[in-house]
């Protein structure tokens, strides 16, 4: 088993959403309940934190500058610099009983993001696309807690994890029109601990799977569900994991905070472990 390095204790309460700015070689990330968006330079150690004023489940870099976020009440444009904050869409109005949690943007640009069930009746989110025309798109319904998805662009798939069901489910991706059609359970990871959160894929469309209460990223053959490598991680709540560095060799990781009481020190903050493969990059919001 390989093991994560921390390289920021920076003690988040909810860390989520890496993606890799290529052009700054810096990467950005979330603090859910810190309702802020994180610039980290690994070639400094320093961090540059941004409070937005709202819990933020994801962001993505946009082409023509800024970012997109997903925050509790739906997407917003984000400008780091001025602080400024344009709302685009609110896909479930008057829902209080869910927030936004991960996203990403797919290889064509598109950004997609999902809700989870706070409180109340399970199976009550669902999973939103949101095209560079602005147009928006609901993709899949009955969902309870949406986090990781990813895109194997080559062979024409898209893998998704609704956290609660303990398995990756696999859809057919059609990459000019952004439509997914042909769900069905590519296998389950209910023999693992804790639950799957985020994910990405390396470039031999092997899907790496962070467990929240498991401690740990895991490499799978999506076609087989075999564990083909583990990374363990100084923090039982790793929240998802993205590729990033000069020749995306570097997987960074990020965890949320412990329990009271968990003996954990460096829980909430963010890792990275040096891999033989190399993964995909970070796709930026084309519109």
């Amino acid at each position: 088993m390989l093991q994560a390095e921390l390289v920021l204790d920076i003690k988040a309460t909810l860390g989520e959403g890496p993606c890799w700015d290529e052009d700054s070689q810096k990467l950005i990330w979330v603090d859910i309940e810190g309702c802020t968006v994180n610039h980290f330079d690994p070639s400094t150690g320093m961090n540059a934190s941004t409070h937005v004023g709202k819990r933020v489940g994801a962001a993505v870099q946009r082409d023509q500058g800024g970012l997109i976020l997903a925050l509790d009440d739906g997407f917003y444009a984000f400008d780091p610099d001025s602080g400024e904050l344009v709302h685009l869409h609110d896909p479930e109005p008057g829902v209080q009983t869910n927030r936004f949690n991960d996203g990403k943007c797919d290889p064509s640009g598109r950004f997609w993001a999902g809700s989870m069930v706070l409180k109340g009746r399970k199976e009550r989110a669902a999973l939103y696309r949101m095209d560079p025309d602005g147009s928006l798109h609901i993709m899949e319904t009955g969902v309870t807690i949406s986090n990781g998805l990813e895109f194997d662009e080559a062979r024409g798939l898209m893998y998704y994890i609704d956290s609660v069901t303990k398995q990756i489910a696999r859809y057919d991706y059609d990459g000019e029109s952004g439509e997914i059609r042909n769900k069905t359970a590519a296998f389950s990871v209910a023999d693992q601990p804790g639950v799957p959160d985020g994910m990405t894929i390396d470039d031999e469309g092997m899907l790496w799977v962070a467990f929240f209460n498991g401690g740990k990223v895991v490499r799978f053959a999506p076609d087989s569900g075999a564990v083909l490598e583990e990374v363990a991680v100084a923090s039982l709540k790793v929240t998802s994991c993205t590729f990033g560095g000069r020749d995306y060799h570097e997987l960074y990781i990020t965890t949320a905070r412990a329990d009271e009481g968990q003996h954990e020190p460096h829980s909430g903050g963010l890792f990275k472990v040096r891999l033989p493969v190399s993964g995909v990059k970070s796709y930026r919001f084309k519109g």
